[in-house]
């Protein structure tokens, strides 16, 4: 059980150990929820959102550069290789 302690600005800062039992990272959202005992639960809240919503999110930010499938792919892999291979290494 780990103590917190709250800031006079009301704010919390829990232990990365218990952010990473429940899933969350940086820019996710947690849910809390009161118990009928006085006590909170915290769990991740699940992005809503939908496919739609990422038309068009990189409009004006890719400089004008054009990639076909076989770059976008092989970035893909060279990502999932470097991602794997940081794995092994933590």
């Amino acid at each position: 059980m780990a103590t917190l302690t709250l800031t006079t600005r009301g704010q919390l800062t829990i232990r990365k150990e218990f952010l990473e039992h429940i899933g969350v990272m940086p820019g996710d959202r947690i849910h809390m929820e009161k118990t009928v005992d006085g006590k909170l639960t915290l769990e991740r809240a699940e992005p809503q959102g939908s496919w739609q919503d990422l038309a068009g999110i990189l409009k004006g930010k890719t400089n004008g550069a054009v990639l076909t499938i076989k770059e976008m792919n092989e970035g893909i892999e060279a990502g999932a290789v470097e991602a794997y291979e940081a794995g092994l290494r933590a």
